[in-house]
């Protein structure tokens, strides 16, 4: 029985830190990874960085050191820190094999009496740093999974009753910051599927599936941002509209976008109306707004209002997403928007 351990914060998890982790999986029968908290380096949470190696090898005992210690160095007194808390973690379990590519590795291996496994040091089978997906992701996203890069992805949703400008303000915005945007898959659904301007609570189902799938491929694309024209909270107010139910499957898609979308941008109906033929009247926008804004207060869900035209709008959502970090505190003032 061969047992392997290694460490580090994964921030974020990329290529390199997977060509180890899969190097040390050949060799051992039992590997634990130890991922440091580490707010100093990223903003990323500790419990989002270790469900990416559980996801990605759940064979994998991954341990999350809340506690571990913060300084990084090769002095005596930070090594022998970094060493005590490691021993003290494992409680008495023997490893044989301690996996890295850095130059701690000689020194946590002998504290633990461990072979010092060193996997690709110089970075020539996978030359990628933390550091350089921390600075740029756009530009190093082919070092790092899909599943790694979906979180790195700030999501940005606009809501609003049809006609609000959502989609005019999505495609804009998007172009302003240099990214992707997702049109309302609704829309596409709704133009092939209709029958007599009505969908069944089925397809409702099925179309905010659809869009969710769509949007991840997308976001994939994505320059930091992806800017989303409506979610399920919206297939979810048109299916009380027009059935007074939904779908416990639609239900749980609502459900999860609540914690799905980093922000949300309401717009407001303070813009003319366009009656077009796949709309249902200016009436029917009021009571959609009414329905957006009962869902979001009902799921306390936080969001910032638009108003003015196109141009006012999309130089608010341009200002609160310049100064808007992932997974931070924030709320409307914030950002100076009442």
């Amino acid at each position: 029985m061969q047992r392997g351990l290694t460490l580090g914060k994964f921030a974020p998890l990329h290529r390199g830190h997977q060509w180890l982790i899969e190097t040390a999986l050949d060799e051992v029968d039992e590997l634990i990874v130890v991922i440091y908290d580490c707010p100093e380096t990223t903003s990323v949470p500790l419990n989002v960085r270790a469900g990416w190696v559980r996801r990605l090898y759940p064979t994998v005992r991954v341990v999350e050191a809340w506690d571990g210690p913060m300084e990084v160095g090769y002095t005596p007194e930070i090594m022998h820190r970094h060493e005590q808390y490691m021993i003290n973690l494992l409680g008495g379990t023997t490893i044989d094999k301690f996996f890295s590519s850095e130059r701690y590795g000689e020194h946590m291996a002998k504290a633990l009496g461990a072979q010092n496994r060193l996997v690709d040091s110089a970075r020539i089978e996978i030359p990628i740093s933390g550091t350089r997906v921390r600075q740029c992701p756009f530009e190093n996203r082919d070092f790092v999974c899909a599943t790694v890069y979906q979180d790195l992805i700030t999501r940005a949703v606009f809501l609003g009753g049809p006609g609000t400008g959502k989609t005019t303000l999505a495609q804009t915005v998007a172009r302003r910051m240099n990214t992707k945007w997702m049109p309302e898959y609704g829309r596409e659904y709704w133009e092939k599927n209709q029958i007599d301007r009505r969908l069944s609570p089925s397809q409702l189902g099925d179309l905010a599936e659809g869009h969710l799938q769509r949007e991840d491929a997308l976001a994939l694309e994505a320059n930091r941002i992806i800017f989303v024209d409506t979610n399920a909270l919206t297939t979810l107010a048109f299916s009380y509209q027009y059935h007074g139910f939904a779908l416990p499957t639609l239900e749980a898609l609502a459900d999860h976008a609540q914690a799905r979308y980093d922000i949300v941008f309401v717009c407001d109906t303070d813009i003319p109306y366009e009656d077009t033929w796949d709309r249902s009247g200016i009436i029917n926008r009021e009571i959609m707004q009414k329905r957006t804004l009962a869902q979001l207060h009902t799921r306390r869900i936080p969001y910032v209002m638009l108003k003015g035209n196109v141009e006012e709008r999309t130089a608010t959502v341009v200002n609160v997403m310049r100064r808007f970090r992932k997974y931070s505190n924030y709320t409307a003032s914030s950002f100076g928007i009442s």
